[in-house]
């Protein structure tokens, strides 16, 4: 039986609606909003079926506080993932910062403060079974629990159930319950004292291996204290002392930890198919009478009641089966304003689109060169390599990443490309490719280890840019880089592989039998129109400069030594591909990372590989980082819906794109863009809510996301993802009612697969804009 988590992504709600939201599912982890704030961020919570709650939190700076928790009061465990905030409790101030574990006791005033975006998991632990630990000694306020052994194991145990919150099973989640109890306690008996002060560092260092040796024999009904202190290698009147210092006594404590255990195992559907009688007798208790008033009178309810009060989800585990076992996750920084929405002449409302030049005059060129990209990967470290303000037009020269496929057609001639490209034995003039180590540490494949592969420009820094900000990218104009090589003037060259990555991969006609395959195309730069196949051949293994062979395409760049493939003429015959070009990434710096894999893409755009982004198209990213630190690659000159292979047609392209600032705060605010948290493309008739399994992945998944989001990305993932969008776009562009929103998108709202090649999988809802005549964007049309 799979615990059932609650989730709610802020991003995607409409904002009138968000903080009422956010402020509900706060009080799931018992925590309020003190300050109104604009909330993003997402909260998971799961229950315990003995009460525990095991809950995800990520989101923007703000102020929390303890809500009304009742009279259980639980201890809450807390594990700063991400961020920098601080504890106020009782007059005392905390400081919490990044892989900080601290624990409270809720019945106290506390409230947090974040300062920085932040990721933090929360526990919260049933009183009774910490409170028999601790005994006398108390907690008045948060404790950090430090360098212990115990603390060290409970930080990797609480990222893992964190990691796998939303499919964690209830007998996993008890499990992780008891051994986070026993781990928790043993780091705050080390660190607390009696209140009195009588028992010293050294006592209760002695009562922790008495606990200790108690746990391993609970099941042994005549365990006695005498054993326990010659075990241990004490006296019995010592151990008897101990107790007494903590106002106990052994045989009380003994009761307390067996009632405890049996309390876990009625509440565990492992334990579905054993009496009550079988599971009092393994915790030590022969009579059972006694066992059932002793338990009654600890929990207020009879045994066979508890197992009765969650018997409905037992029989619906037991009827269903067991779900299948899912490997567990490790958890692991002068044209400023757009014109107002206003009716057309023909009363529909969209935003005022300037006509598109047919030569833009760019305001700077950013040419293509070993200097100006950085390959496979973003960062918020990146020195810009142009300095531009809002309103400005930028010409940009982008390669592609395949352009190795064939270097003579797509390298070869160009100056540019060349340098880029440079790789001998000696000298390689990008090193860098991916996200992942320098020394290649991974798979040995080079640096970077290919974990990201795009050839990015950039980046570039928008002046005045902050987070909270929106950036326009409008695309005036996509053309064709020309081939440099003399023996094929006038034309361009692209390359369609279908890849190890791809969809269809694992689904080929002739079984087991894998293969890559890499088509190039020419386009006529007389008529850039269409693209026509030129020939295509399998990748074999690839030696490349360095000595390493590559037998898949793993690494990007590696030049293909012709004389190895046997090349198949003769491809595609009398078919040609109409033009689509445009640039499959544009993204900002994501602020949760210093380096962040390219392929992946999420709300800082990135590798959206959406076709509808040519020419006249606008592009709406928020901004996370000072200066935006804006980049583009990834040429497509054409790509379908899907992206089914793995790869579009891949080719070098030069744009002229006109970069416009929306600060978060301006007087006029166009209402698609309020608390816009996701990319957002507008055409000349349509919008398109771009979405993807995990909007804002980074912070969604924790610690190890840029490896995790491969695994867990799902088109049902997206299509939820891309729904939500849509309703937070219709509702508060157009202030329909959700009831209403719900209606269109179903009847005029199309939702479409973009891509499911990068990991993080795509799908987009196009809404014609035509269809809102008469109603003015972000106003009610009048009543009658």
């Amino acid at each position: 039986m799979t615990a059932e988590p609650l989730r709610l992504t802020a991003d995607v709600l409409p904002l009138e609606r968000r903080e009422a939201l956010w402020q509900e599912h706060l009080a799931r982890l018992s925590l309020r909003l003190l300050t109104p704030a604009q909330t993003s961020g997402t909260i998971t919570v799961t229950p315990s079926s003995s009460g525990a709650r095991l809950g995800l939190l990520s989101g923007s700076p703000q102020s929390l506080a303890f809500a009304d928790i009742g009279p259980d009061r639980p201890f809450l465990l807390l594990h700063c993932l991400r961020g920098w905030g601080s504890i106020k409790c009782q007059k005392r101030v905390q400081q919490l910062a990044e892989q900080d574990l601290c624990v409270f006791d809720m019945s106290h005033e506390c409230g947090l403060e974040w300062r920085t975006a932040f990721d933090v998991v929360m526990f919260q632990l049933p009183r009774a079974p910490l409170a028999s630990r601790l005994g006398r000694s108390r907690l008045d306020a948060p404790l950090s629990l430090g360098s212990t052994v115990a603390a060290a194991a409970a930080r990797p145990l609480l990222r893992t159930l964190a990691a796998n919150i939303e499919t964690i099973e209830q007998a996993d989640l008890s499990a992780g319950e008891i051994a986070l109890t026993e781990l928790v306690a043993s780091a705050m008996l080390s660190e607390l004292k009696a209140p009195d002060g009588t028992m010293t560092g050294v006592q209760a260092a002695h009562f922790r291996r008495i606990a200790a040796a108690i746990d391993r024999q609970l099941g042994m009904p005549d365990l006695a204290l005498a054993d326990v202190a010659r075990e241990e290698g004490m006296s019995a009147r010592y151990v008897q002392r101990l107790f007494e210092r903590r106002s106990d006594s052994f045989s009380e404590y003994v009761r307390r930890q067996r009632l405890q255990r049996t309390r876990a195992d009625l509440s565990d559907p492992n334990h579905t198919h054993e009496s009550v009688a079988t599971i009092a007798l393994r915790w030590g208790f022969r009579d059972q009478a006694h066992f059932s008033r002793a338990f009654s009178a600890e929990f207020g309810v009879a045994p066979r009641e508890m197992r009765r009060s969650i018997g409905g989800e037992i029989e619906e585990y037991a009827r269903r089966g067991k779900p299948a076992l899912r490997k567990a996750k490790a958890l692991p920084r002068p044209r400023a304003e757009r014109p107002e929405l206003e009716p057309t002449p023909q009363g529909s409302a969209q935003l005022s689109t300037p006509p598109i030049k047919k030569e833009p005059s760019p305001d700077h060129y950013l040419p293509v060169n070993a200097d100006t990209v950085h390959w496979g990967f973003l960062s918020r470290a990146l020195p810009p390599q142009l300095r531009v303000n809002s309103g400005t037009i930028v010409t940009i020269e982008t390669l592609t990443q395949h352009a190795g496929d064939d270097y003579e057609r797509m390298v070869s001639g160009d100056p540019g490309a060349e340098s880029v490209y440079l790789w001998t034995k000696d000298h390689k003039a990008v090193d860098r490719r991916g996200a992942g180590p320098m020394n290649a540490s991974v798979f040995g494949r080079g640096a970077g280890e290919g974990f990201g592969v795009h050839i990015c420009t950039g980046p570039i820094f928008i002046n005045g840019a902050a987070p909270g900000d929106v950036l326009e990218v409008e695309i005036l104009d996509i053309r064709p880089r020309p081939c440099g090589n003399p023996l094929y003037a006038g034309k361009a060259f692209a390359s369609n592989v279908s890849a190890w990555w791809g969809y269809q991969y694992r689904d080929l006609l002739d079984g087991g039998t894998k293969r890559e395959t890499i088509t190039i195309y020419e386009i006529d730069l007389a008529d850039p129109t269409h693209a026509r196949a030129v020939y295509s051949y399998v990748w074999t293994p690839q030696t490349d400069p360095y000595g390493v062979v590559h037998r898949t395409i793993d690494y990007p760049g590696v030049p293909v030594d012709h004389r190895t493939v046997e090349k198949r003429d003769h491809v595609l015959t009398g078919i040609s591909i109409p033009a689509r070009p445009h640039f499959g990434f544009i993204a900002v710096a994501p602020s949760e990372s210093d380096m962040v894999d390219s392929i992946p893409p999420g709300n800082f755009g990135g590798n959206i590989d959406n076709w509808r982004l040519g020419t006249g198209a606008k592009l709406f990213l928020p901004v996370a980082v000072e200066g935006a630190l804006l980049s583009i690659g990834d040429g497509h000159f054409a790509q379908s819906d899907g992206e089914i292979n793995g790869t579009g047609l891949e080719c070098s392209l030069t744009g002229d794109v006109r970069l416009t600032l929306h600060k978060r705060h301006a007087s006029t605010t166009i209402p698609c863009l309020r608390g816009l948290a996701a990319p957002l493309i507008e055409t000349e008739s349509h919008w398109v809510i771009q979405s993807f399994s995990y909007p804002n992945y980074l912070r969604e998944l924790g610690l190890n996301a840029q490896s995790d989001v491969y695994a867990r990305s799902t088109v049902d993932l997206a299509l939820r993802s891309a729904y939500r969008q849509a309703r937070r776009f219709l509702m508060d562009a157009y202030e329909l009612s959700e009831d209403e929103a719900l209606s269109l998108m179903s009847l005029a709202v199309d939702f479409g697969i973009t891509q499911v090649a990068d990991g993080n999988l795509g799908v987009h809802a196009t809404i014609e804009k035509s269809i809102f005549a008469g109603r003015t964007a972000g106003k009610r049309p009048a009543a009658g």
